[in-house]
């Protein structure tokens, strides 16, 4: 019994984890990144660095919600298959509810001018906290002044020339498998 109480009482951490950091992040999942590292990572220790970027890699790659997909996938590895559906709902609560108190008030408030200039005031700070990870990524999958043209080459077949990521993903795996190959001989 005191197992089950234990496996209980962490899932219910696992919740209000998700939940505090769905409930505190705005601007989506990539604005969640940072701070699903410093929680997952650095404060609860469910997992690694290099496993949250594995998984971060994955659900990047998955098709659906982002923050859905992140948590899923890292309540699945620290918690099994009932993690992984705790994780998806904490997240996901906090916007839920959120969004359903906005549509109940939106119309009151929609042309309130204080109302529009807060959200002014929000847009670089998101912008901001979609950016921070990018630089803590690139720390930990080892970008250095040699490699870091192929982040750049992607980011402009992708924006100047409309190449799917899909696209540009395929081709970079493919290539670092090859360049493995002939390292390697």
């Amino acid at each position: 019994m005191g197992g089950t109480a234990g496996m209980n009482s962490e899932l219910i951490k696992m919740f209000f984890t998700f939940a505090k950091i769905g409930a505190f992040t705005l601007g989506g999942g990539y604005a969640m990144v940072p701070i699903m590292e410093k929680e997952i990572v650095d404060r609860k220790q469910w997992l690694t660095r290099e496993e949250f970027m594995d998984i971060l890699i994955v659900a990047q790659s998955t098709p659906g919600l982002f923050a859905i997909n992140m948590a899923s996938h890292i309540g699945n590895k620290a918690r099994g298959v009932l993690g992984g559906i705790i994780g998806s709902l904490g997240v996901a609560l906090p916007s839920i509810v959120v969004i359903l108190l906005i549509a109940m008030f939106f119309q009151a408030f929609k042309d309130n001018i204080y109302i529009e200039k807060i959200f002014m005031g929000i847009r670089p700070a998101v912008v901001a906290l979609i950016a921070a990870p990018c630089f803590s990524m690139a720390r930990t999958a080892k970008i250095t002044l040699y490699n870091v043209w192929i982040p750049i080459v992607a980011c402009v077949l992708i924006t100047a020339f409309g190449i799917s990521p899909i696209w540009i993903i395929l081709v970079a795996g493919l290539a670092g498998f090859v360049w493995g190959k002939v390292k390697r001989s």
